[in-house]
């Protein structure tokens, strides 16, 4: 279960500001945290605490196949992203690295800035405990929930295969 407060955005959230392409020479997740977001909302990084909940529009990862915008995201202290859609590479680069996504058209509308959600990512099942309200999001299939407890695709593959 993730519980945390949630930071909002809009439509079309592209990975180029998710992560500007000038931060690309590095991989070290700690140093894509401290430039996520900068140019859509330079208050993110001193705002966004561990647990902290995204929740955004349509279209949410659209833009360059860069994982480095779910590292940087992950990295930064967001626990779950809800999101009305996520462009395909990024649903796929945040499964890849063991961030929860779930697309829920509703709860991304209706929830807001601050509101203290939580997301069973096993069920779908999103709780707004600042409204009350209750939304189903998507689940993912088990073997998508079991990357996502083993922290990712790597980590999974070596679970399967008996290495630690």
């Amino acid at each position: 279960m993730i519980k945390g407060k949630v930071i909002k955005y809009g439509n079309n959230v592209d990975t180029d500001v998710i992560i500007p392409a000038r931060y690309l020479n590095t991989s070290d997740p700690a140093e894509l945290a401290r430039h996520c977001m900068e140019d859509l909302d330079p208050t993110f990084v001193g705002r966004v605490n561990a647990g902290d909940v995204m929740v955004a529009g349509r279209n949410f990862g659209c833009g360059s196949s860069r994982e480095h915008a779910p590292i940087a995201l992950k990295a930064s202290g967001i626990s779950c992203i809800i999101a009305e859609t996520f462009a395909r590479i990024f649903y796929r680069n945040a499964i890849n690295i063991g961030l929860p996504i779930l697309e829920c058209p509703l709860a991304a509308q209706e929830i807001s800035e601050g509101d203290e959600v939580s997301v069973d990512v096993n069920t779908g099942i999103i709780t707004n405990h600042t409204t009350g309200k209750v939304y189903q999001g998507e689940p993912f299939p088990e073997f998508m929930q079991q990357i996502i407890k083993s922290e990712g695709l790597i980590n999974y593959v070596r679970e399967r295969m008996g290495q630690k």
